[in-house]
């Protein structure tokens, strides 16, 4: 049985075209992997701990090889459980909008989290930095209220593919897959066939995910 960790960074629940699109990549994944499990995680309804100054100080003792104090371990201890999810996940999906050319603070918060020294990536002088979290597939799905695609007039704009995928590369993933759920903003009568072809897109990349 495989593990699909399905991140929700979205707060607007049923009215989340990024949800709706990942929602049937669920349906579609269980359909054809009716025994795997679908760990389902609201970034906004998550109790993420916070990434503050004892948290980040004691990152920097994970750096510099030193014993974390009283204060940093039990900061740490939160951050430790985070990632334990994270990393225990066979496979990931995330429904992620666009906010502000980016992506919703809470996911960004979420990434600060597990981007951490010894849990997913590492770093030595002959190989630099590494990622750790690796052979893993993962599958993002975008939603933007304009069009941000590959030679549109905004794509300069498109902080969120560009940053996450980043992000998710640097931690080990690769080949990572995508649908793009836009322009929601749009006339309906051209978002909705752009909507049925990420939907479609969603069914069958799950079906072989």
């Amino acid at each position: 049985m495989k593990t699909l960790l399905y991140l929700q960074a979205s707060p607007r629940a049923e009215r989340s075209h990024s949800r709706k699109v990942a929602d049937a990549f669920v349906q579609a994944y269980l359909r054809a992997n009716p025994d795997d499990k679908v760990v389902t995680v609201d970034l906004f309804k998550m109790a993420l701990p916070a990434f503050d100054g004892v948290a980040v100080q004691a990152k920097y003792s994970i750096l510099h090889g030193q014993k974390f104090s009283a204060e940093e371990a039990a900061a740490w201890q939160g951050i430790e459980s985070v990632i334990a999810q994270f990393k225990a996940a066979d496979k990931y999906l995330l429904a992620v909008p666009m906010w502000n050319f980016g992506i919703p603070y809470r996911l960004k918060h979420y990434i600060d989290i597990i981007t951490q020294p010894g849990y997913t990536f590492s770093f030595s002088p002959s190989e630099g930095y590494k990622g750790l979290v690796t052979g893993k597939p993962v599958c993002v799905v975008y939603a933007r209220g304009g069009d941000y695609s590959k030679g549109s007039p905004a794509e300069g704009f498109d902080q969120q593919t560009r940053y996450l995928e980043q992000a998710l590369g640097f931690i080990g993933f690769a080949g990572i897959q995508s649908i793009a759920v836009e322009p929601t903003l749009a006339a309906p009568e051209l978002f909705g066939e752009r909507e049925v072809s990420a939907l479609a897109k969603a069914q069958s990349l799950a079906a072989t995910f």
